[in-house]
């Protein structure tokens, strides 16, 4: 499951600021540069993350095993034409970019969540974003990922014990309709067992954050990101 996971790896021991910056740097590089040569250039900096984080291509998408059929679509439906040739594989290559775009962002995504606790980040986005708009956001984003590894695990337990009861075996708008309506009740159940929670625990809106700090790994690697923003201007 795509949730933290406490580590002695370098991107655990990586300030979460430095994470953010990083993932902004390719992001923005990504978008400004959707060129085969970068994003060879920042396929491999994704598989140094990975490989920093002590993750694998192979556990990080299959978490994501759900949405990849939807992210196919855009290139096939980029190459469909409305009469002959019919099947056009160059205008495939624009949707095909940004699919793998969206899969690069996504791999770095899952590095941050699996080596950077929700306290972290949100002590993170409260530093970067002053003020009340930072303490709202910062509490917003500890919630989330507190709450989607319940929410997925929840999900996983509903369709294993359909299947156990040969779930299968039915149509599939029923399985689905036996899903989505299992997931909301589950969904609205985990929802008022959090309230409940927060009540008790009178949630603070200012709490003592953990404490950031840059070392020179940090320093490193902002300079790396810094690095690939000016390459990507200048070049």
């Amino acid at each position: 499951m795509l949730s933290h996971a406490p580590g002695d790896t370098l991107g655990h021991r990586l300030d979460p600021r430095t994470k953010l910056a990083l993932q902004s740097a390719v992001a923005a590089v990504a978008l400004a540069r959707p060129t085969p040569a970068w994003l060879v250039v920042l396929t491999v900096g994704c598989l140094l993350a990975l490989r920093g984080c002590g993750l694998s291509v192979r556990a990080v998408y299959a978490e994501y095993r759900g949405a990849l059929p939807f992210l196919l679509v855009a290139p096939l439906a980029g190459a469909l034409r409305f009469g002959p040739p019919w099947v056009d594989p160059a205008g495939a290559r624009g949707p095909l970019l940004a699919v793998y775009r969206t899969l690069l962002l996504l791999a770095l995504a899952a590095a941050y969540v699996r080596t950077t606790s929700p306290r972290e980040s949100r002590a993170a986005i409260t530093r970067l974003v002053p003020g009340r708009a930072g303490r709202f956001l910062g509490l917003g984003v500890m919630l989330v990922f507190r709450f989607l590894p319940l929410l997925q695990s929840d999900l996983r337990r509903l369709r294993e014990g359909s299947w156990v009861r040969l779930g299968d075996e039915r149509r599939v708008d029923r399985r689905l309709a036996h899903l989505a309506v299992g997931a909301l009740e589950r969904t609205f159940r985990r929802a008022d067992a959090l309230a409940l929670a927060l009540r008790a625990r009178c949630l603070s809106w200012n709490p003592t954050p953990p404490a950031l700090a840059f070392a020179r790994r940090d320093y490193a690697a902002l300079g790396a990101a810094g690095a690939l923003v000016a390459a990507a201007i200048a070049l």
